[in-house]
C-alpha cells in the first residue's frame, strides 16, 4: 500500500475549525480520573469512557484527529467496531502515543526522562499497518530553583528527535511534545524564558536528526504562571508571551503547532486559545490538542452511568464546539453562559 505523504496528514490535522482530542491518558491516569468521579477502574470502564467521546454525535465536525493510548488503540465499540476504524470512517485521523512514560533521571533530583525508544521502530510499523496516521511522544519539563537543567533538556530533546526520525521513517507524522509543567511557583516571565529554552533545545536536536519539519507537529504548553505563584492567568498576557516564544524559537517551516491544556480548566484553556488566535495570523497553522480540558465536564456528568451517556456527550460536544470557536477566533465569554449563539 502506498504511503500517504506526511504533508497530507499534517494538512488534514490542521483543517480549519477543528482540533485534536488527546485521548491518550495512560491506564493509571485514566483509572485515577474514573475513580475521582466514583466510576470503576477496569478495562471495560476505560473502554466505555473512550467510546463516550468517539461516538458523540457530530464530533467529526470539530475533530481532525484523536491521539490514542496503546490499550485504546486495540479496543472497539460496544457493537464491535474497532475504534481506529470508527474514527477513520468519520474522517478523523487516528494517532497513537508511543512513549512509555517518564522515569526519574539518576543524579538529577525532580527531573525525568521519557522511556520507549528501544523497540520503537517495530512498534511504529505495527501501528502504521493497523491504521495509525500520526504519533506522539511527551517529555516533561519542570521549572523551579535550578530546574530545568541543561542535561535534562538535552536528554529529552535527543529522545524527541529520535522518536520523530523513527516516526517519519515509518510514514507517520510525529507530534513532538515537550510539556513545561504548570505546577510550581514560577512567574509568567520565568515560564516564558524556560519554555523558549526548552523549544530551542528541541529544535536543535530535530535539526541534527534531519527531521522534515513540514511533516511534523509541535505540541507545546502555553506560557502561563505557575499554579502556586499567586499570579493570575490573564488570557492576553498568556497569549502575548506564548506567541513571542513561538516566533523566537519555532522555525517557519514547522508543519503546525498544537497547544496542550496542561492542567488549565476547560474555560481557561478555551479563553487562552481565543487570545492566541486573536494575535494571528501566525506563521504556522495553530489549533488545540486537549485532554482533560475537553473531557472533564463530560466525565463529571457521566460518572460511569449508562443512563447519563447522552447528557455527557452533549457536555463534551458543547466544550468541543467552544474550543473550535476559540481556534477560529470566534469565541467569547458569552458563549459559556449561553448569552450568545455561535455563528
Amino acid at each position: 500500500m502506498a504511503r500517504i505523504p506526511l504533508s497530507d496528514t499534517v494538512a488534514a490535522l490542521f483543517t480549519p475549525g477543528k482540533g485534536i482530542l488527546a485521548a491518550d491518558e495512560s491506564v493509571r491516569t485514566a483509572g485515577k480520573r474514573l475513580r475521582a468521579v466514583g466510576a470503576a477502574d477496569s478495562a471495560e470502564m476505560r473502554r466505555q469512557y473512550r467510546e463516550l467521546f468517539f461516538t458523540a454525535p457530530g464530533m467529526a465536525a470539530y475533530l481532525s484527529g484523536v491521539i490514542l493510548f496503546a490499550e485504546t488503540f486495540h479496543q472497539a465499540t460496544s457493537s464491535g467496531i474497532p475504534f481506529v476504524r470508527l474514527l477513520a470512517e468519520h474522517r478523523v485521523l487516528p494517532g497513537i502515543k508511543v512513549d512509555l512514560g517518564t522515569v526519574a533521571m539518576p543524579n538529577f533530583p525532580d527531573e525525568t526522562v521519557t522511556e520507549g525508544i528501544d523497540g520503537l521502530a517495530g512498534r511504529l510499523m505495527q501501528y502504521a499497518a493497523a491504521g495509525a496516521r500520526f504519533t506522539k511522544w511527551r517529555a516533561v519539563v519542570r521549572i523551579g530553583g535550578e530546574l530545568p537543567s541543561a542535561t535534562c533538556l538535552t536528554a529529552n530533546a535527543h529522545l524527541l528527535a529520535r522518536f520523530a526520525a523513527e516516526s517519519q521513517a515509518a510514514g507517520l507524522v510525529p507530534i513532538v511534545e515537550p510539556e513545561v509543567l504548570l505546577e510550581g511557583s514560577h512567574s509568567i516571565a520565568e515560564a516564558e524564558a524556560e519554555t523558549e529554552r526548552t523549544l530551542r533545545a528541541v529544535f536543535e536536536q530535530l535539526a541534527a536528526y534531519r527531521i522534515d519539519l513540514r511533516g511534523a507537529v509541535l505540541k507545546t504548553s502555553m506560557v502561563v504562571p505557575g499554579r502556586e505563584s499567586g499570579e493570575p492567568m490573564v488570557p492576553g498576557h498568556v497569549a502575548r508571551a506564548t506567541v513571542r516564544v513561538l516566533q523566537r524559537a519555532v522555525p517557519e517551516e514547522m508543519g503546525g503547532v498544537v497547544f496542550l491544556s496542561g492542567g488549565q480548566t476547560p474555560v481557561q484553556a478555551t479563553e487562552n486559545l481565543q487570545a492566541i488566535a486573536a494575535l494571528g495570523p501566525h506563521r504556522w497553522p495553530v489549533t488545540f490538542s486537549y485532554a482533560r480540558a475537553l473531557q472533564e465536564e463530560a466525565l463529571a456528568v457521566w460518572r460511569g452511568r449508562t443512563e447519563a451517556a447522552a447528557a455527557a456527550q452533549r457536555a463534551f460536544m458543547r466544550r468541543l464546539q467552544l474550543a473550535a470557536a476559540a481556534q477560529s477566533g470566534s469565541y467569547s465569554a458569552g458563549l459559556e453562559t449561553g448569552r450568545e449563539e455561535r455563528t
